[in-house]
């Protein structure tokens, strides 16, 4: 249970991430709103996951996802731009966030 309240935190980090970028500086109300909202609510996941997982595992992968996830959602929504030095990295970010759940 833990490690799915876990991984929704992670792809609310990525939520908030994406609707920040769209928010402009929080100057737009919807998109601000909805990334207070994430905000809050991926914190409270990640609060409910950490009771019963390490924190340094929880937190790496908290935010693994969240990097990962904004990574993806910056390439193939927003159209930044993809180069093998980019994608290696991120591959070495997947590489971590398995490599904590297996262990």
């Amino acid at each position: 249970m833990s490690w799915l309240l876990l991984l929704a935190a992670g792809l609310l980090e990525v939520l908030w991430a994406f609707t920040m970028k769209r928010s402009n500086g929080f100057s737009s109300v919807g998109p601000s709103v909805t990334t207070i909202a994430a905000m809050i609510a991926s914190f409270l996941m990640l609060a409910q996951a950490m009771k019963s997982m390490p924190l340094g595992t929880a937190y790496a992968v908290w935010t693994g996802i969240g990097a990962l996830g904004a990574f993806l959602v910056g390439i193939f929504v927003l159209g930044e731009q993809a180069n093998a030095i980019r994608i290696a990295s991120a591959l070495l970010i997947l590489a971590g966030i398995v490599g904590l759940k297996l262990g």
